[in-house]
C-alpha cells in the first residue's frame, strides 16, 4: 500500500490529518513514498524511525531525504537481538529439516552475508560442526570472515554447486533467477527477511514446478534439478516465534530516544542516530533491572 503515494497519502488523511506524525518503519515500506508524504500531508512527518538493515539502505538509497530518518538498525544495543536471531534462524532451519528427515550435518553450508546476522549464523552453524563457506560483496567482511576461520568463496557458481545449506543474509537479494540453476540437488535455501528482499523468485525459468513437501517446505523441480525452499522464501525464524527476550526491550527503548529526538523538530533531513549518552542511559536502566 505505501509503495504508491497516493495510496500512502490517503491512509494517513483518513487516520491523522493535521497530526504530528513520526513513522515507525520495519523495512523501509514507506521510502516510496515518503517524500509525497512530506510534501503534501496535511500534518506535518516529524521524521522516520527504521528498524531494519535493509530498510536502512532503502532510506540510505533515495536520492534525498526529505525529513530525518533515525536507524536503530546497526545500533550496539542491536547486537544481542541479531545474535538471538541468528540462533532462531538457525534452529528454525534445522527444525524444518528435520521435519523432512534431513539432517544439517554432513551438508555443507553457505552463508550469504556476512553482517551481523550473517556472522551470528555462521559462527552458529560452525558450531554444531556445519562446514561454513562465506560470500559477501564486501571485501571488508570477506577478509574478516577469513579472520574468523571460515571457507571464503572465491568462484560464485562453485559455492553455490558445493552447499547442500544456502542461509541468504543480505538485506539485498541474495539470490537472481539464474542463480537458482547452479544449487546442488536437494539443496535447502531460507532466509532471514522477506522472500521480495532476498529472493529473485519471479525470475526462475518457468519449467520449475512448484509442489508442497512438507511443513513449510517447497520443492522446486524441473527436469534433472531440484532443491527445496524453506517457509516460502520468508524469514524461516519466523516459524517458530523467533523471539528474543528482554534483550528486545533494549531496541525498543532506543526508538523511543529517537521519538524524543524527533518531536523536538530540531534535525536536519538526512539520516542520523540516537547518542551515545542516550545509548548509555538506556543500557544502564536496562541492566539495573535485568541483572539483579
Amino acid at each position: 500500500m505505501f509503495a504508491d503515494p497516493d495510496a500512502a497519502l490517503d491512509y494517513f488523511e483518513s487516520r491523522a490529518a493535521g497530526e504530528p506524525v513520526v513513522l515507525l518503519d520495519v523495512g523501509g515500506y514507506f521510502a516510496p513514498a515518503l517524500a509525497e508524504l512530506h510534501s503534501h500531508f496535511s500534518g506535518q512527518i516529524l521524521g522516520v524511525i527504521e528498524d531494519t538493515e535493509n530498510g536502512h539502505r532503502r532510506y540510505e538509497d533515495l536520492e534525498k531525504l526529505p525529513c530525518p530518518v533515525i536507524s536503530v538498525a546497526r545500533s550496539p544495543l542491536k547486537d544481542p537481538e541479531d545474535f538471538l536471531v541468528g540462533q532462531s534462524v538457525v534452529f528454525s532451519t534445522e527444525a524444518v529439516m528435520r521435519g523432512r528427515g534431513d539432517i544439517l550435518h554432513g551438508r555443507p553450508a553457505l552463508v550469504i552475508g556476512f553482517g551481523k546476522l550473517g556472522s551470528s549464523i555462521a559462527r552458529l552453524l560452525h558450531a554444531k560442526g556445519v562446514q561454513v563457506t562465506v560470500h559477501d560483496i564486501d571485501p571488508v567482511r570477506r577478509t574478516q570472515a577469513l579472520s574468523q576461520g571460515f571457507t571464503v568463496a572465491r568462484d560464485w557458481e562453485d559455492a553455490l554447486r558445493g552447499a547442500g545449506l544456502v542461509l541468504c543474509a543480505t538485506g539485498s537479494v541474495s539470490l537472481h533467477g539464474e542463480d537458482f540453476g547452479h544449487l546442488r540437488n536437494g539443496a535447502y535455501v531460507a532466509t532471514v527477511t522477506s522472500s521480495e528482499d532476498e529472493l529473485e523468485l519471479s525470475g526462475l525459468p518457468d519449467v520449475y514446478t512448484r509442489t508442497m513437501v512438507g511443513d513449510h517446505v517447497t520443492r522446486y523441480q524441473t527436469t534433472g534439478h531440484y532443491f527445496y525452499l524453506a517457509n516460502g522464501g520468508n524469514a524461516v525464524n519466523f516459524l517458530h516465534g523467533a523471539s528474543v527476550g528482554p534483550f528486545i526491550f533494549l531496541v525498543q527503548a532506543e526508538i523511543l530516544a529517537g521519538i524524543r529526538m524527533l518531536a523536538r523538530i530540531d534535525l536536519a533531513p538526512g539520516m542520523h542516530e540516537a547518542t551515545a549518552d542516550d545509548r548509555a542511559a538506556i543500557a544502564a536502566t536496562w541492566l539495573s533491572y535485568f541483572n539483579r
